[in-house]
């Protein structure tokens, strides 16, 4: 950019750093959503549910499913965004 392209946008400058602001915050959350961390938990916990009899195995499948839906979701959004 040159000295007058940056003098003559510099009243967009609050507009291009809302942006920015924005920018970094669906970044982050998206690192938070798109973590397979907790996804992780949740299967070890549920297998410890089932081994303890805390629930049955009709819920364990079902929950299961669920919880390895939302894995492959996971990996393949970090595939498409090259995480």
């Amino acid at each position: 950019m040159g000295l007058m392209t940056q003098l003559l946008t510099l009243p967009l400058a609050p507009v291009r750093g809302v942006g920015w602001v924005m920018q970094q915050v669906v970044r982050a959350a998206e690192e938070e959503y798109y973590d397979p961390g907790p996804v992780l938990r949740e299967l070890a916990e549920l297998e410890r549910a089932l081994d303890s009899g805390q629930i049955d195995q009709e819920t364990f499948d079902r929950r299961e499913d669920e919880l390895l839906d939302r894995l492959e979701e996971i990996h393949r959004f970090r595939e498409a965004n090259g995480a």
